[in-house]
């Protein structure tokens, strides 16, 4: 029964996930209430190693359909891969808990920003060329990248929120550049998660197949419906993520 449990919400959160990034906030959840007593660091790289196929295939499939400016995301994709070690090796120095009631207030400001502002992301208009894009790109993975390693909740979103607020790419665009960032995250994440041990392989391979199915259903929606549908997710997703980080912070 635990096998079927995490693997729907492996599906479910690989569906989420490929559109708009936030997959973690079903995996996770999931994952502590069908294992209350396992060592929370397990559940998160469990997580991690079956998520990090889902998103790693998203990958491929928006790059085969979306025309990426690959000059600007291959600095990005570097950055948020030496940032995201830096923040998992600082996590195991120092506590993140003082982000967890700092980070609701931050999306709820994402939100209300991209709900007011119409046209945010409706249309592909990359504001920058050359090197100005390719070091705002990799500050922009600097930055994500460094946060998804030390705490981690809403990375997916933040990336496509300053892809289309910074570089002026649309939402379908700027979430198939998410991707890359985020795959390079999660690997740089999940190398200390098996370095440590903490990975339940036995449950690995069912939820990555999950996983990589809820990918391939909403890369295909995403890329059938285009921005206005992505960004109706990201508003979705981004109001969940407050509701669960809000509750995670104030509620005891």
């Amino acid at each position: 029964m635990d096998f079927v449990v995490v693997s729907v919400a492996s599906l479910f959160a690989g569906f989420v996930d490929s559109i708009v990034g936030g997959g973690g906030l079903i995996l996770v959840p999931a994952l502590f209430a069908t294992f209350p007593a396992a060592h929370p660091a397990t559940l998160f790289g469990t997580n991690k190693a079956a998520s990090v196929w889902g998103t790693a295939f998203a990958t491929w499939q928006y790059s085969h359909r979306v025309a990426l400016r690959w000059p600007a995301l291959w600095p990005a994709v570097l950055a948020g891969l030496l940032a995201s070690l830096t923040g998992a090796w600082l996590v195991t120095r120092v506590s993140p808990d003082f982000l967890r009631k700092l980070l609701p207030l931050v999306l709820l400001l994402v939100l209300i920003y991209t709900f007011f502002k119409k046209e945010l992301g409706r249309q592909h208009a990359p504001r920058f060329a050359g090197l100005q894009e390719q070091w705002i790109a990799a500050g922009i993975g600097l930055v994500i990248g460094f946060y998804d390693g030390f705490f981690g909740p809403g990375a997916g979103s933040f990336l496509v929120f300053l892809f289309v607020r910074l570089l002026g790419y649309d939402f379908l665009h700027a979430s198939a550049a998410a991707k890359w960032v985020n795959t390079a995250t999660n690997v740089a994440a999940l190398s200390l998660f098996i370095a440590k041990g903490h990975i339940w392989w036995h449950f690995v391979l069912i939820m990555a197949l999950a996983n990589v199915l809820g990918s391939f259903l909403g890369t295909r929606m995403a890329l059938r419906h285009g921005a206005g549908f992505v960004r109706g997710v990201f508003l979705l997703v981004v109001s969940a993520l407050i509701l669960k980080t809000g509750a995670d912070a104030f509620v005891r």
